[in-house]
């Protein structure tokens, strides 16, 4: 008898995993979009990625972070991952996780009642491009944010100061690289730091106080991440479109790049791309004048409602 009910329950634990496969729950490290149904996400729970999803627009609604009890607030680690739609309207979240960002600043997207995107790089590292992508935005004067660690800005102060003068947002990506779930479950003290030493790189090469912007390293985060990323201030920016473009030795062809970008914008999109992707830069001035060519404007994050 007991043999029969494990060899049931076996059954259906692997006929919960197959389903789960099929749905698009990708676990990686970052990013990945192999069907048109997929979500989209860094490593996550099933558990997460399998709710509902409501099709509303993200309004952001601060609260006073100075009545919270931070030793109450949730600390376990979750991975950002949005559902990707062909049909040119917004990437969907589950209800309760528009209801989380929302409580903290946080966005994934921006204005969706307008033609309006916001394009964003992330920079871990300097791969050659950087130089080539500004020179694509200067020519089609378009503003974007380039979120950066500590090392890329100590490495390349010439490329910092070059966003700055044209015009770009230089963010915060932290100094380390961490899951900034797991520091901001062990000490508050180092969760500030991994900002306040970008600050201060950023700040004696350029002179200027950095925009208080924030993109969680491998898109982890907790309640706990969120709450400490708005009382210093800054705003939490997510992301409603990336695709696989992050490894220099795995890049997408050109035509699948330009393929998937285009079929997945949308109203309010705040787009992820990642400058050491050679796809990226040589696609990116086409896209750009496509975006245009089908009514988007390009905004900075400045503009976000």
């Amino acid at each position: 008898m007991y043999k029969r009910i494990i060899s049931i329950c076996l059954l259906v634990v692997t006929t919960f995993c197959s389903c789960s496969n099929k749905a698009g729950i990708i676990n990686d490290n970052m990013p990945n979009t192999t069907a048109s149904n997929n979500l989209v996400q860094y490593p996550s729970d099933s558990n997460d990625s399998n709710k509902d999803t409501d099709k509303k627009d993200q309004s952001n609604t601060d609260i006073d972070i100075k009545s919270l009890d931070s030793s109450r607030l949730n600390r376990s680690e979750k991975n950002w991952f949005f559902k990707p739609k062909k049909d040119g309207t917004p990437a969907e979240e589950p209800q309760d996780i528009l209801n989380l960002i929302n409580k903290y600043s946080a966005y994934y997207l921006g204005d969706t009642s307008k033609k309006v995107m916001y394009l964003t790089f992330d920079e871990g590292y300097e791969n050659g491009y950087t130089s080539k992508i500004l020179d694509i935005l200067k020519a089609n004067n378009v503003p974007a944010a380039f979120f950066v660690t500590t090392p890329y800005v100590n490495t390349n102060k010439d490329l910092i100061k070059r966003m700055v003068a044209e015009g770009h947002l230089v963010c915060n990506h932290t100094t380390n690289h961490p899951s900034m779930a797991e520091v901001a479950a062990k000490d508050s003290s180092k969760f500030e730091n991994e900002f306040l030493v970008l600050e201060k790189a950023y700040e004696d090469v350029t002179g200027q106080k950095m925009p208080k912007y924030f993109r969680p390293p491998m898109g982890k985060y907790s309640e706990l991440s969120l709450y400490y990323t708005q009382k210093l201030g800054y705003k939490t920016i997510f992301w409603s479109f990336a695709y696989s473009d992050w490894d220099p030795k795995k890049q997408p062809s050109e035509d699948y790049g330009r393929k998937i970008i285009m079929e997945r914008s949308h109203n309010g999109a705040i787009v992820l791309l990642h400058a050491v992707s050679k796809t990226n830069t040589e696609i990116l001035d086409g896209v750009i004048k496509e975006w245009k060519s089908k009514g988007y404007e390009l905004q900075s994050l400045d503009k976000l409602p």
